[in-house]
């Protein structure tokens, strides 16, 4: 491939890794999936010599799988701590509110904030919203320092990667 294209593979793969740790924090993005999407950009214009092919699956695999255990994180957490369905949809609504009005810390406290008005709005039997509250906020933060986590990994196998493409 010519220099043009692997500067436009580069210039792709480092919005796709930007995009993705942005991803990690905003629930509509498959942050982790994205940045793998860099790994393979890439690896085209190296005949995906650039990583095993077997590392790439696995990174692969760990992105989708990550954005399963992202979703059941929040529900488990909850579930665990009492919370009800008005708890956990009251934190995704706090979630993207706060991180649309107050970023980047925003989506952490409102999805907390969301949680526990959710319990006391809705579930007024509950006996410990406050703790129904911090169990979905556990499972959210949980998830989300999950997805930086394995982005963050994605990003700097992509800097290796470009490294190797630009240098050999």
């Amino acid at each position: 491939m010519e220099v043009a294209g692997i500067i436009i593979t580069v210039a792709l793969g480092i919005v796709f890794n930007i995009v993705g740790i942005i991803g990690c924090i905003v629930p509509v993005l498959p942050g982790p999936l994205l940045s793998f999407i860099s790994l393979i950009l890439i690896s085209i214009p190296a005949a995906f010599d650039l990583f095993s092919p077997l590392w790439l699956v696995v990174l692969g695999v760990i992105s989708i799988a990550s954005l399963i255990v992202d979703n059941i994180l929040p529900v488990l957490s909850s579930k665990r701590a009492g919370a009800s369905k008005a708890g956990i949809i009251g934190s995704i609504i706090g979630l993207v509110a706060g991180m649309i009005f107050f970023p980047p810390f925003g989506a952490i406290i409102g999805a907390f904030v969301g949680a526990l008005g959710g319990e006391l709005i809705f579930n007024r039997e509950s006996e410990h919203p406050l703790k129904a509250a911090l169990g979905v906020f556990t499972g959210t933060v949980l998830g989300i320092f999950m997805k930086l986590v394995i982005s963050g990994v994605i990003l700097i196998y992509f800097i290796i990667g470009c490294v190797r493409l630009i240098g050999g």
